[in-house]
């Protein structure tokens, strides 16, 4: 249970953070270089690594595009819940910081259930070969993580 875990989350974090990073120039907006984000670097990487075609970039551009607008409201109520975690800690308040935790569970795995989704859009974008690659690419950081389960965080 605990790999399946870490295999979700690992995916579900290199599927969004690859996927959010193909919109491209970010117009000055982030801390990287060259007014781009950490993110926008480690798209490019990515697609370069599988060699995506320009019509491969733009489809994911546009299923992250779409992802993000089908799922703003559920992730800024799963921020709200983040930020109100963080004021009941520094207050003390250990009640309400119970009752937000069970919250943020339920978030966290809806997080889940939506990451592996958006995974299954981008991986079906890809020619067989990319897949192959793909699937190298997970294998390589899976390994690089070790036994690290972030999941079981609250």
């Amino acid at each position: 249970m605990k790999n399946s875990k870490k295999w979700l989350t690992a995916v579900a974090v290199l599927t969004l953070s690859s996927t959010l990073a193909f919109a491209g120039p970010h117009g000055g907006k982030g801390g990287g270089r060259h007014g781009r984000g950490h993110g926008a670097q480690f798209g490019e990487k990515f697609a370069a690594k599988l060699n995506l075609s320009e019509g491969q970039k733009l489809q994911m551009q546009e299923a992250q595009k779409s992802f993000r607008e089908q799922n703003k409201a559920f992730f800024d109520s799963a921020r709200e819940t983040r930020r109100q975690m963080r004021e009941a800690k520094e207050a003390g308040d250990t009640a309400r910081l119970e009752q937000l935790k069970a919250t943020a569970r339920s978030q966290r795995a809806h997080m889940k259930e939506l990451g592996e989704a958006q995974t299954q859009r981008i991986v079906s974008l890809l020619t067989p070969e990319q897949r192959t690659q793909w699937d190298a690419m997970k294998a390589e950081r899976e390994a690089r993580r070790g036994n690290k389960d972030r999941s079981e965080r609250f």
